[in-house]
């Protein structure tokens, strides 16, 4: 079974998050899929298959080492410049996707930069939702290893956000703050575990980089990535989030570098649109660049 992998969110290699892709899963057993991922070890490997509508260009699921998810963003940038790359896929070098996923369709815009670097964009099928009342500040910040005086608070409090894979969104006031945080799993096992938005995104302001630049760091324990260089769907979340907190409508955008901790450097490029007060659309946007590819052999 042939296989790609790429570094996404990343201009260069071996920095951004791992991705394994498969652009022909048909002849895979469905009980290989889980372990494969396994096998690969990194956050996510994503495996496609011929769309259910011919209108579409791919029907792609997406698998973590704890099982399948509906939607996830650094896999469908990945996957679009796999196919980009590598598929012929888009003759001109640069074009449009529409993948099935489990959330529903989701376009990716696309432009091939060089044999070996892709630049995507992806537009969320699910807009921010909202979640349930989250824990105290205190019960967040315990978990976290943080003080409670380390959270922002106030607007811009924790706060359960989705655009198709939820999180909890948890500004920190410093740099300072967001490099030592470290998940406390028992603390997590008995908050959190079972909560809408199990898993962890916490950002701070990188004020040297820009008044619209953030760091952000992401944990998630729950589908067994104790943290991961680059999150597309939370930062899609934390755009949308952001988005309503602007004082006026039109369209706005902020960078996100992931990953700085880890030594995998990420950069994340989020936008969404305000109309009467309400998100009508978030994107997420970011280079690729093949690493390898091979071929996984099974009985």
């Amino acid at each position: 079974m042939r296989f790609l992998t790429l570094d996404v969110f990343t201009a260069t290699p071996f920095g951004g998050n791992q991705l394994a892709v498969f652009p022909d899963a048909r002849a895979i057993p469905e009980a290989q899929l889980l372990p494969i991922t396994r096998e690969f070890n990194f956050s996510e490997v994503t495996f496609c298959y011929p769309p259910d509508d011919a209108a579409n260009t791919r029907r792609v699921r997406i698998f973590t080492p704890g099982g399948e998810v509906p939607f996830a963003g650094h896999p469908t940038v990945g996957t679009a410049a796999a196919l980009a790359l590598c598929e012929q896929a888009l003759p001109t070098g640069s074009g449009h996707f529409r993948f099935e996923m489990g959330i529903g369709i989701v376009h990716v815009d696309v432009r091939v930069e060089s044999a070996a670097r892709c630049w995507a964009e992806l537009s969320v099928a699910k807009l921010p939702e909202i979640g349930p009342q989250t824990p105290t500040l205190n019960t967040i910040a315990a978990i976290l290893s943080l003080d409670v005086s380390d959270l922002m608070g106030g607007a811009m409090s924790p706060q359960a956000v989705s655009c198709g894979l939820p999180f909890l969104l948890v500004p920190v006031k410093s740099l300072k703050a967001l490099a030592v945080s470290r998940v406390r799993v028992d603390l997590w096992e008995q908050t959190l575990q079972r909560f809408w938005a199990p898993e962890i995104f916490v950002a701070a302001k990188d004020p040297e980089q820009g008044a619209q630049h953030w760091r952000a760091r992401m944990f998630a324990p729950g589908i067994r990535i104790p943290e991961d260089p680059a999150t597309g769907s939370a930062v899609a979340a934390f755009g949308g989030w952001l988005a309503l907190k602007e004082p006026k409508d039109g369209a706005h955008a902020w960078t996100v570098d992931q990953g700085i901790e880890m030594g995998r450097p990420s950069r994340l490029d989020v936008s969404a649109n305000r109309v009467g007060g309400a998100v009508t659309a978030v994107r997420v946007a970011g280079r690729s660049v093949l690493v390898s590819e091979g071929t996984l052999r099974l009985d």
